[in-house]
């Protein structure tokens, strides 16, 4: 539990620092839209993607690195994990994501709050500031749930899907210590592929922490229930949809890829096949 707290915990912090940096750290800022242009969405995708590779590296070798309920999730139903495992995780990962937030707002308190004044917003009205923490679904999806949702269920089903694959040692897992930065660069294609329909949250504690954080810094109703202008109720998608995702990800992996690299090596070679870090356990 404390390895996945800490993980989740550097990944969040990373992550949320990224945005920060992009909303209200860099010159220029203070517009009232959500300012994310392509260079912004830059410094987001890699700043999330390099917050999983040193996550990964900082619990790998306890856990496994999940840092991600719908990463434990899915490792349980193909019984990777045992499921004693799955709520001391989630608590471990939500906690870490909310202290991290907490420590994100605390070092970017003034930028935040410079932006909102140059904005003419409170901070129950500044959307622009809570995109530092949590996700929202983009505009053009008006007030229908089913896209976000199937956004989230698409991006995390392809982050269990590479998963699984990268960590396969029976197929082209990389070699050494690389599958962190793999993994990472694997976030990073989401983000540049999926990321503005609705955040890319595909991490259940990734948003819901920072989210219950912003609530009761003051961000009220935008970040519970999650109501927007074209939107509300938006706060349980990010939580339903990932888990969803996540297992679809890993149960087609399992169904279609695993069973022909295990035929492609024999019976002779399995006994030789290296476990999976997630097996050791």
């Amino acid at each position: 539990m404390l390895a996945e707290f800490l993980g989740t915990f550097v990944l969040i912090l990373l992550g949320i620092g990224s945005v920060a940096l992009a909303v209200a750290g860099l010159p220029g800022s203070g517009r009232q839209s959500v300012p994310f242009g392509p260079a912004d969405w830059l410094i987001i995708a890699w700043g999330w993607g390099f917050g999983v590779i040193f996550g990964v590296y900082v619990a790998g070798g306890v856990t496994g690195a999940h840092l991600n309920p719908a990463v434990t999730l899915a490792f349980a139903v193909r019984r990777s994990v045992a499921w004693r495992k799955v709520l001391p995780y989630w608590i471990a990962q939500l906690a870490g994501a909310f202290v991290a937030a907490a420590l994100v707002y605390a070092s970017y308190r003034w930028a935040i709050d410079s932006f909102n004044q140059k904005a003419g917003l409170s901070r129950e009205e500044s959307l622009p500031t809570f995109s530092i923490f949590a996700t929202f679904p983009a505009e053009y999806f008006g007030n229908s749930w089913w896209g976000p949702l199937l956004d989230q269920i698409i991006g995390t089903g392809i982050l269990l899907l590479l998963i699984c694959a990268i960590t396969d040692t029976r197929n082209m897992a990389p070699m050494g210590n690389l599958a962190p930065f793999v993994i990472g660069l694997v976030v990073v294609a989401i983000g540049m592929t999926f990321g503005t329909n609705a955040g890319y949250a595909i991490n259940p504690a990734r948003d819901f922490g920072p989210r219950l954080f912003t609530f009761f810094e003051g961000w009220g109703s935008i970040a519970l229930p999650g109501r927007y202008q074209w939107f509300s109720g938006y706060w349980w998608i990010p939580i339903v949809g990932p888990l969803i995702g996540g297992v679809i990800g890993a149960v087609v992996y399992d169904l279609l890829i695993s069973p022909l690299v295990k035929a492609r090596r024999g019976p002779e070679q399995e006994g030789h096949v290296p476990d999976e870090p997630t097996r050791k356990r």
